[in-house]
C-alpha cells in the first residue's frame, strides 16, 4: 500500500493548494475506496492536513493573498473547537460520521451555487464573529477528517462576503489550526496511524506546491467552478460509498 499512499498523498496535496482545503475532503473518501474505515481514514487524514495547510499557509503568506489579522481569529475558533472532536469521534458511530461528512459537502454546494462574486469591498468584518464560526467549524469539520476550509470558505463567500481568493487562503490557514488541535485530540483517543499520516503527509508537499502555483494563475470565476466541480464530486463519491456499505 506505500505506492497508494504516497500517490494519494501528491494528490491530495494538489488539491488542498488550489482550492484551499486541508486535504481531508478527498482523502477521507480516497482511503475509504482503499479499505480503510472512516475512523482509522479520519486520522490519516488530519496528520495530512497539518503538512499541507502549514506549507501552503506560507506560500499564500508569500504570494500576499492570506490576511493573518483577519484569519487569526477563524483559526482560534477551529483551535478551540477541535479540541472536542476526539470525543465525538470516539462517540459517533462510522455510520453517522459518514452522514454528517455527506451534509457538510451538501452545505458547501449549496452555499458556493447561490454565492455571487465578490470583490470583498462589502465583507463583513467582525472578529468575535469569526471566532464563534471557526468554534463551530473546528469542532464538527475536524470531526469527519476535515480542516474546516470546506465549509468556511463558501460561509466567507456566500455569507461574509470575501473574495473568493482571499477566503481560499484564510481557510486553508484555517486548516493550520484546526488540523493540529484535531491532531492532539484524535492522539488521546487512539484513532492516530502516524506511519501511513507522515507518508501521505511528506508526499503531499510537493502536491501543495504545483496547486499554489497554478490556484493563483487561474481567475476567480474559472476557480469557482472548478471549486463546485470538486465539491459535486466528493458528494457522488460519499453517496456510492454509503450505498454500497
Amino acid at each position: 500500500m506505500l505506492f497508494e499512499l504516497i500517490v494519494a498523498g501528491l494528490v491530495v496535496g494538489a488539491i488542498s493548494g488550489f482550492f484551499g482545503v486541508g486535504g481531508g475532503t478527498i482523502l477521507v473518501p480516497i482511503l475509504l475506496f482503499l479499505g480503510l474505515d472512516i475512523k482509522e481514514a479520519i486520522g490519516i487524514s488530519v496528520v495530512q492536513m497539518v503538512f499541507s495547510s502549514v506549507f501552503g499557509s506560507y506560500l499564500n503568506y508569500k504570494k500576499g493573498t492570506l490576511k493573518l489579522s483577519k484569519s487569526i481569529f477563524f483559526g482560534i475558533g477551529g483551535a478551540i473547537g477541535a479540541m472536542g472532536s476526539g470525543y465525538i469521534v470516539h462517540t459517533l458511530s462510522s455510520k453517522a460520521l459518514s452522514y454528517i461528512f455527506l451534509g457538510v459537502v451538501i452545505f458547501a454546494i449549496y452555499r458556493f451555487f447561490r454565492s455571487t462574486h465578490s470583490d470583498g469591498k462589502n465583507a463583513i468584518e467582525n472578529r468575535a464573529l469569526y471566532l464563534a464560526i471557526g468554534i463551530l467549524i473546528g469542532l464538527f469539520a475536524t470531526s469527519i477528517g476535515i480542516g474546516g476550509a470546506l465549509i468556511l470558505t463558501p460561509v466567507m463567500v456566500g455569507f461574509l462576503h470575501h473574495e473568493l481568493k482571499s477566503a481560499v487562503s484564510a481557510a486553508l490557514f484555517f486548516v493550520v489550526f484546526s488540523s493540529i488541535s484535531g491532531l492532539i485530540s484524535l492522539s488521546m483517543y487512539g484513532h492516530i496511524d502516524f506511519y501511513k499520516g507522515l507518508i501521505i503527509g511528506v508526499s503531499s508537499l510537493i502536491g501543495v506546491f504545483i496547486g499554489i502555483e497554478f490556484a493563483h494563475k487561474t481567475d476567480a470565476k474559472r476557480h469557482k467552478k472548478l471549486i463546485l466541480i470538486l465539491y459535486i464530486l466528493i458528494l457522488f463519491l460519499m453517496i456510492n460509498k454509503l450505498m454500497g456499505s
